[in-house]
């Protein structure tokens, strides 16, 4: 008898399971009016044209008539009235699009916040979903609602941007196209009405469209467009069984640390995910149960915001490791040392959650006994700035 192994027979089922997803596709620009709608739509009619059998699932002209006039004949699935609150909203029918089944659907505005009556909360939850019934998905969105660049664009353009997309559904794409396009002839377009109506154009050029917001944007997109690229030629490499030819990860695993009741661990994870990706490494976000932090003796607002932060930080791509221990000075120190972690991030603000143990506070301590780690600090009040 063949002896069976339950955890080869997962990674074949794993294998297969992988294999019936759709193939995802994001067009990637740094401002509105690059041209990603315009490029889908394009590619859309190439596709039609040779036979693919392609739908719109949705599209967002903006009421830009060169983009309206580029869907002519292109097969759609109409949008889903959905009523809320006493408002009719219509947005992405998800059901019939899977009904309709469909070779590639074509969706717009991925970091869309749905109807709260949708099933799905977030747009590129929609195109997951598209994506696990084995459809293949061209789709397009902005840098500045990557949620690891969320502090970033707010602290360089002054703009908080509300709606975000994780990190991992970037990485999770198949190919990504960067749209570029010089901030003067962008800046042309919409004087010339081509992204707003003529009424908003004076708004817009006093606040996001300055030219100062776009070069830096544009210096993000393509930063972002040269990681993609060599996560690219890294995965290629070990295809094609090449390990020889792949960068060796640098300087150790990420460990981003965060305690119960601290509101600002979003930035913490957003820095913690870039230095991640720039280092092609593994990272963790981790926490530390101490007697006094027993889910049993802290409040429920601590809870939530623990909650919230643990689920930000998996689909910013980390891996979320629980620990317990009186102290959280060696029990950090003692799980960085022994799972490869060369990088530490602390935050530090005022309103500090690093509280006083042991003779000291925990971040002077981590920094006094770190020794062969690199401590990187994090000062909310600063935020954070384009490296």
């Amino acid at each position: 008898m063949i002896p069976s192994s339950r955890t080869g027979s997962q990674d074949f089922l794993d294998l297969l399971e992988r294999s019936r997803r759709g193939k995802l596709k994001v067009y990637l620009g740094f401002a509105a009016g690059v041209g990603k709608t315009y490029r889908m739509l394009q590619e859309a009619h190439d596709l039609k044209r040779r036979g693919v059998d392609i739908v719109l699932g949705y599209i967002e002209t903006h009421g830009r008539a060169e983009t309206e006039a580029l869907i002519g004949d292109l097969p759609l699935v109409p949008r889903k009235p959905y009523e809320y609150r006493g408002v009719v909203v219509e947005d992405l029918d998800l059901d019939a699009l899977l009904a309709r089944k469909p070779a590639i659907a074509v969706v717009d505005e991925v970091a869309h916040t749905n109807v709260p009556v949708c099933r799905n909360h977030k747009r590129y939850q929609d195109i997951q979903e598209i994506l696990a019934a084995g459809i293949n998905v061209i789709c397009a969105f902005n840098i500045q609602h990557l949620e690891s660049l969320n502090d970033l664009v707010a602290r360089a353009t002054g703009v908080v941007v509300r709606e975000t997309v994780p990190d991992t559904f970037l990485k999770g794409a198949d190919q990504v196209i960067i749209l570029d396009l010089a901030a003067e002839d962008l800046l042309e377009r919409l004087r010339e009405g081509k992204i707003y109506a003529k009424e908003k154009i004076p708004w817009a050029l006093e606040h996001f469209f300055r030219e100062e917001n776009l070069a830096t944007l544009r210096e993000l997109s393509l930063r972002e467009a040269a990681e993609n690229l060599e996560r690219t030629s890294r995965a290629k490499g070990l295809e094609n069984g090449r390990p020889s030819e792949v960068r060796a990860q640098t300087g150790g695993r990420i460990m981003v640390c965060i305690a119960s009741a601290s509101p600002n661990a979003g930035v913490l994870l957003r820095r913690g995910s870039r230095m991640a990706g720039r280092l092609n490494t593994h990272w963790f976000v981790v926490y530390v149960e101490t007697p006094r932090e027993d889910p049993t003796r802290i409040d429920s607002a601590a809870q939530r915001i623990l909650l919230d932060n643990i689920e930000k930080a998996r689909e910013l791509g980390a891996e979320v490791v629980k620990l317990q221990g009186a102290d959280p000075v060696a029990t950090l120190l003692d799980f960085a040392r022994s799972h490869g972690v060369g990088h530490i991030i602390l935050g530090r603000s005022r309103q500090t959650w690093w509280r006083r143990l042991l003779g000291g506070s925990v971040l002077s301590r981590i920094i006094d006994q770190a020794e062969g780690l690199d401590v990187h600090i994090i000062s909310f009040e600063a935020g954070e700035r384009p490296e």
